[in-house]
């Protein structure tokens, strides 16, 4: 089972002009409720026997959030949970890492992106170093737009081999926006942009969401994912095994890799494998090649 959490957290670090998601400063009240609600769902995590993984999706920037670190920490603790993953600009702090016991720290993913004109490359890539030097699995990732293009060849220099560079094609794009150069060279960087640019038809598909994997909101309210608004229950009002069933995705497209991760028709959860919450690639690229 993977459960996909997203809270009422939306307040950001960072403004970048292109980011998605309705970004703003969260009262202490709000801060507040989003800490209880993070709580509870741990207090739910742990009391459950079944193999559990966990990826934090938030609006906005948990990981300089205390009550995130701490949940992140109790959840890798639990025998049961195999991975805690969360998205992170990775600008918060990194020393509760150092705390953790080797075993819970190997749990921990984290999903980086980075954010040209927020932070410097020199200081994005030192904590990229830290979370080597204490063996945490980690990604990184840049939104491809032509402003980003230097900044994207320097990471690519920059990061260790292992490290998968990850691209988002950007979503304002208009017709002709990457010239045939453009994706030539975005495409060897990064061997699955094809599907984020130009995502295969989702309708009618194979999906795990609604299967095995959930998305829950800060007042347990589940539903299939983040793209499929419908509600299927309550996660800690109802059963999970009176709404787990197999389903295929009504969507014309999914063009978000928290979505099409899950599809059963695409290769993600193979070459992806146990890091597939935190878009970490285990297949080495010579068996990606023979694949």
């Amino acid at each position: 089972m993977s459960l996909l959490y997203r809270g009422t957290l939306s307040s950001c670090n960072y403004a970048c002009a292109y980011c998605p998601f309705a970004k703003k400063q969260d009262s202490r009240a709000v801060l507040a409720r989003d800490a209880r609600e993070v709580a509870r769902f741990t207090g739910w995590v742990a009391r459950q026997t079944r193999a559990i993984s966990v990826l934090f999706t938030p609006w906005g920037e948990a990981l300089v959030r205390r009550h995130y670190r701490s949940a992140m920490q109790a959840l890798a603790a639990l025998p049961h949970v195999r991975q805690v993953a969360l998205q992170t600009n990775l600008a918060g702090p990194l020393a509760w890492l150092s705390e953790m016991h080797a075993a819970s720290r190997a749990k921990i993913g984290l999903w980086c992106t980075y954010h040209p004109g927020q932070t410097t490359i020199a200081r994005f890539v030192e904590r990229c170093a830290r979370l080597d030097a204490m063996g945490v699995r980690y990604s990184v990732g840049v939104v491809a737009l032509h402003a980003h293009y230097d900044a994207i060849q320097a990471l690519r220099a920059a990061l260790p081999e292992h490290v998968y560079l990850w691209l988002n094609a950007y979503d304002r794009r208009g017709p002709g926006y990457y010239s045939a150069e453009d994706l030539e060279w975005l495409d060897a960087i990064d061997p699955w942009f094809l599907q984020n640019r130009r995502p295969v038809p989702s309708r009618g598909k194979g999906c795990y969401a609604g299967e095995t994997a959930l998305s829950v909101d800060g007042d347990g309210e589940l539903a299939r994912c983040h793209f499929l608004p419908e509600r299927l229950g309550n996660l800690y009002q109802d059963n999970l095994a009176d709404m787990l069933q197999e389903r295929s995705c009504p969507r014309f497209k999914c063009d978000c890799y928290i979505g099409y991760a899950q599809r059963k028709d695409l290769p993600f959860q193979t070459v992806f494998g146990d890091g597939v919450l935190a878009r970490i690639v285990t297949m080495s690229p010579c068996d990606r090649r023979s694949d």
